[in-house]
């Protein structure tokens, strides 16, 4: 009985997630978010129905109660997270949230099945920033200030990040954490969001040459420091939402193909000075020659990828653990490995959704310091991801960083939660705007009317007509 229910769950698990991310794309075509609810509750549906095949699967398979009642636990905070946010944000985008509990339902998943005790300390880590993340719209509609913070934001990232370098402990190599107190930060996790801040303040008003040229500089200092921890994963991201946020802001194309350039040459200097890139850059172009030492890591996560199939091997049914750190920069090949290279597929559909959200809220927003913010975290989610991803595919070169949501660390999903609680908060000052234009059209309709004049509008359907 145990088999049958595994190996079926497997199609209906995938058959799950699948409607799931087909929600996700079709919600776009409609413009209200109104017309969309529909779609957001048969999400919720789907969303369900994954999370309880998943458990159910990994209650037969372990036959221990308290993985039930740890199932139980999570959809408490993941419906009470979705419901919550639609009493107190009724402007709210629902995209976001439903795939931010999606993903979270996923790497609840996951851990519990690679390890019980840190997908425990996981779920505590998550109930807290979802607490914390609750008030972040609220602040982003209402501190108007926030702009006006371009040297402040530029001053407090340096800082955090220096305070690593110099005290910081080492971890595989490179420093990028400290504790206080018992508990461990990873601070270039939280400067990420405050750098995006920095250089949308900087760009809000101005964005000639000097500007670029300063923040540059202070941009540069910022990765630098990265680059001295060792902290390269975190350096590169940096870099590469500078220079799209400056292209965005700029609207000049030389700027991108300077980044360009300036991030290639970066990169070949990075890999004759550090020896650990050296050593991954072999085991990424052919890490069957080194397959006992440095290549052991991606060679496992590929056997694992390809040993999964379309549908997994099932939960407890693969050996995903022979992966050194697969909780952190490795599980998306745990995934694929037992749960099938279609749902890591819809997965990555899931976190493409969520980009493109950013990206249409971006585009429509009115004040620039908002529209780059909004650029800014989504381009910093969507490369994370594909950093991940790419280097546990073997597609690029392994950078140590995890996948949001998904992965273990308490830092990284309490910044993931920040970022998109912060573009709920965009979302609901774009509708603010929109009910702002809409009240200024029928002020001046009202306006017309009195002085017998007919708004532009009605002599165009009178003409239609």
């Amino acid at each position: 009985m145990e088999l049958y229910i595994t190996e079926l769950s497997k199609y209906f698990i995938t058959l799950f997630i699948a409607c799931y991310t087909l929600e996700c794309f079709l919600v776009f075509r409609f413009q209200d978010e109104e017309q969309r609810k529909g779609g957001y509750i048969r999400q919720n549906i789907w969303m369900f129905l994954v999370h309880f095949s998943c458990f159910l699967v990994i209650c037969f398979e372990t036959g221990q109660i308290e993985y039930l009642l740890f199932y139980v636990l999570q959809q408490i905070l993941l419906f009470s997270t979705i419901m919550l946010f639609r009493m107190i944000y009724q402007k709210g985008n629902l995209l976001i949230v439903n795939n931010m509990c999606m993903l979270l339902s996923i790497g609840f998943v996951i851990l519990t099945r690679l390890s019980y005790e840190r997908a425990i300390k996981q779920f505590f880590i998550v109930t807290a920033s979802i607490i914390i993340g609750m008030a972040i719209p609220f602040f982003i509609r209402n501190l108007k200030f926030l702009k006006s913070l371009t040297w402040v934001y530029a001053g407090v990232g340096i800082a955090a990040l220096g305070v690593v370098l110099i005290l910081g402990s080492v971890t595989y190599g490179s420093k990028i954490s400290y504790s206080v107190a018992g508990v461990t930060f990873q601070p270039s996790e939280f400067v990420k969001i405050v750098f995006v801040f920095f250089i949308a303040s900087a760009f809000s008003e101005t964005w000639d040459f000097l500007r670029v040229a300063v923040t540059a500089v202070l941009a540069g200092a910022h990765v630098l420091i990265l680059v001295a921890s060792k902290d390269l994963g975190s350096a590169l991201i940096f870099f590469v939402v500078y220079v799209f946020m400056v292209f965005i802001a700029t609207g000049k194309w030389i700027y991108l193909f300077l980044g360009v350039a300036g991030g290639s040459a970066a990169a070949v200097v990075a890999y004759r000075l550090f020896s650990h890139v050296q050593v991954r850059v072999q085991a990424w172009r052919d890490p069957f020659s080194c397959i006992d030492d440095a290549g052991f890591q991606i060679t496992q996560s590929l056997f694992g990828i390809s040993s999964g199939g379309w549908f997994g091997l099932g939960l407890f049914r693969g050996n995903p653990t022979s992966i050194p750190l697969v909780e952190a920069d490795f599980v998306f090949s745990a995934v694929a490995e037992e749960l099938g290279i279609l749902f890591s597929m819809c997965m990555i559909l899931i976190c493409i959704s969520s980009f493109i959200m950013c990206m249409n809220i971006a585009l429509k927003l009115q004040d620039r310091f908002y529209r780059l913010i909004a650029f800014g975290l989504g381009v910093t989610y969507i490369f994370q991801v594909f950093l991940t991803v790419g280097g546990g595919t073997k597609f690029i070169p392994m950078t140590g960083v995890t996948l949001p949501f998904i992965s273990y660390g308490g830092s990284s999903v309490l910044t993931t939660l920040i970022m998109f609680f912060i573009v709920e908060g965009l979302y609901i000052i774009r509708r603010d705007e929109g009910d702002k234009r809409a009240r200024k059209q029928e002020i001046r309709r009202q306006r017309e009317r009195k002085a017998g004049k007919r708004p532009p509008r009605d002599r165009q359907d009178e003409e239609e007509a």
